[in-house]
């Protein structure tokens, strides 16, 4: 009875008329082989038997539609597939193709201001051909074959020797990006051929080396001549291997991201890592947008994993309408955009976090300072659940599998600050976003990325409530990298910067504990020195911390700016302690005109108007003098 149930499916499929994608599938070619026929099939898990000349991790092709899969568990003749589409419709005894090859990503010139999917298919190329929904088996090139770029040949010659990842040409790749041309990882020897300037595509061959001749001992035979490799401008390579880099540097250099509370109180430097968690609603997503946005980062790769349609739709049409600051052009031009919604095949979302930090590891390889942003690894995290579920594995704490922690750290370790195969220096910076059930901090996924990271920027649910923009919590979130960063901020903004954040951080604590007396007997019942520490605070809560990104000053501060705004907040502080003890009542402190201006400047003085930031700081002394004469 099964038997002929698999043979109707066989004959429907016969039946049905031809589909539109046909000319964008891939076709049976000499290089694809069967290596197994589908046993069964449960979701995005496919049972593959009788498999013969397979690896892990081998980028395979199921049935006759030819979906994507990876060979993830093989043992003995069978074999586990993770399928990166629909699977319905596939049936027992379909052929599965190998290519010989690992799940790999397209490297080369083009990828800037693209939009992806999970696996690195152009969605802006699918959506040309009228296509609502991405159909299976679909196998666009992820870079365009028919464009040419202006290839400029770097100052190289023919019988030098090259090296993997030294630079052999470039060409303009956006207005703001040189793209420079690597010699592939794993490739040394003699240069025999590079093209001239000229206009070439990403297929056409620009250089070749003829690699050096092995003397290990079971090497090549005597009289065996190494083959030549073509160079193009375009490389593969698997999504799940870091790219090879010279050595790890320490870091040293801080990511400016113009939002104050995250540069001033909790900074990330540039090759670190942070995570931000919080619940629904708290403002997850805006922080990303606003770091692509304002950040210092060359080059930004935003990796929508496992997102509401919706959410991703607001990025997909907002990104290029955003103005890049620094150059008055599109944000697109340094911006690469993968989209991978939570509609989209679960599996998807296990590659698509792959797939964007190679992308950032290759032009991190050309020099760059990148930053990658997953929004959100818990659903990345959700799609190992599911997988690990449908492979009947043995779950840990609330169902995750054993192995997210490890996976976890795989992830997060190639971030870093980097000297290159070719001398220079890069770094790629991977800012995290974790959704938790309940906007709980406990559960595994925030809790294992804890572990892993150096910097944590923990959502409150109050603040967002209260439209206290970013919501960041300042007592629940840390930064590591504050030793690290320490001398190139006394170099560029003085020692004074870091003794006022440590005295304005030591006042926010004070101010929790004061809190909790004032819910029990009141504010009156404080004396005025103690209320005055209230005051402050809410200040710099209101003046500094909170800050409006619709508005044209206010959304982006710069390092000099906020190390004044901090500063006169703290010269309040000072001189109205000071006055306190002296006897002059906080009512009177309260009422300066000065401190009205203190409160608006982050509207009125712009980032290149410092002088005003000095004719505030005499007029709240002038104040407070005038204060001092008048009531001691």
């Amino acid at each position: 009875m099964q038997y002929s149930t698999i043979e109707r499916r066989k004959e429907c499929k016969k039946e049905q008329k031809p589909n539109r994608n046909d000319e964008v599938r891939q076709t049976p070619s000499m290089e694809e082989r069967i290596v197994g026929t589908v046993q069964r099939v449960n979701g995005p898990v496919v049972g593959a038997k009788g498999i013969t000349n397979a690896v892990m991790l081998e980028m395979v092709r199921v049935g006759e539609m030819r979906i994507v899969g990876e060979i993830i568990k093989i043992k003995g003749s069978t074999a586990i597939v993770q399928v990166y589409e629909d699977t319905t419709g596939i049936s027992p005894g379909e052929n599965i193709y190998g290519s010989g090859m690992p799940m790999s990503v397209e490297l080369g010139p083009g990828l800037i201001g693209t939009i992806y999917d999970g696996i690195q298919r152009p969605l802006e190329s699918i959506y040309a051909m009228s296509q609502e929904y991405i159909e299976r088996g679909i196998n666009l090139p992820s870079l365009a074959r028919d464009k040419t770029w202006d290839f400029i040949p770097a100052s190289v010659s023919t019988g030098t020797i090259v090296r993997e990842g030294e630079i052999i040409g470039t060409c303009q790749e956006t207005s703001q990006i040189l793209h420079k041309i690597l010699v592939p990882p794993g490739i040394e020897g003699t240069l025999t051929y590079i093209a001239e300037e000229g206009s070439y595509t990403v297929t056409d061959v620009i250089a070749k080396v003829l690699p050096k001749v092995s003397n290990a001992a079971g090497g090549a035979s005597k009289g065996a001549a190494p083959e030549e490799k073509e160079l193009t401008m375009m490389q593969t390579w698997a999504i799940r291997k870091a790219r090879p880099t010279a050595e790890r540097l320490p870091l040293g250099k801080p990511l400016v991201s113009g939002q104050r509370v995250i540069d001033t109180l909790f900074p990330l430097a540039k090759g670190g890592t942070v995570v931000i968690p919080g619940g629904f609603g708290t403002g997850k997503t805006m922080i990303q947008h606003a770091i692509a946005k304002w950040c210092d980062a060359d080059i930004i790769v935003y990796i929508g994993c496992g997102e509401r349609g919706n959410e991703m739709t607001d990025v997909l049409t907002e990104f290029p309408k955003l103005i890049d600051p620094r150059t008055g052009q599109s944000l697109m031009n340094r911006t690469i955009l993968i989209a991978n919604t939570s509609n989209m095949p679960v599996s998807a979302r296990e590659a698509s976090i792959y797939t964007g930090v190679t992308l950032a590891e290759y032009y991190r390889d050309q020099g760059y300072d990148v930053a990658v942003m997953a929004d959100s690894t818990s659903r990345w995290a959700e799609a190992l659940r599911e997988l690990s579920g449908r492979m009947e594995e043995m779950p840990a704490e609330e169902g995750f599998p054993a192995y997210l922690p490890t996976r976890i750290a795989e992830f997060y370790e190639r971030a870093g600050y980097m000297r290159l195969l070719s001398g220079e220096e890069g770094s790629v910076s991977i800012i995290g976003a974790v959704s938790p059930p309940g906007g709980d901090f406990s559960e595994p996924v925030t809790q294992h990325t804890r572990r892993f990271v150096r910097c944590f920027w923990g959502l409150d649910r109050q603040l967002a409530n209260a439209r206290h923009y970013p919501a960041i919590s300042w007592l629940e979130s840390y930064s590591e990298y504050m030793e690290d960063l320490l001398p190139w901020w006394e170099q560029k903004l003085g020692f004074q910067r870091e003794k006022d954040r440590t005295e304005m951080m030591e006042l926010l604590h004070r101010e929790v504990r004061l809190q909790q007396v004032v819910k029990l007997v009141g504010p009156d019942a404080l004396p005025d020195s103690q209320r005055f520490i209230i005051e402050v605070c809410t200040v710099f809560k209101n003046a500094f911390l909170q800050q409006n990104a619709f508005d044209d000053i206010d959304r982006y501060s710069t390092l000099e700016k906020q190390t004044r705004m901090l500063a006169l907040i703290l010269l309040y502080w000072r001189r109205g302690q000071d006055a306190i003890k002296k006897g002059i009542t906080i009512v009177r402190v309260r009422k300066m005109r000065a401190l009205q201006d203190v409160i608006k400047m982050k509207f009125t003085i712009g980032n290149d108007q410092m002088e005003l930031f000095d004719k505030l700081e005499a007029r709240l002394e002038r104040g407070f003098d005038q204060l001092e004469s008048l009531y001691v």
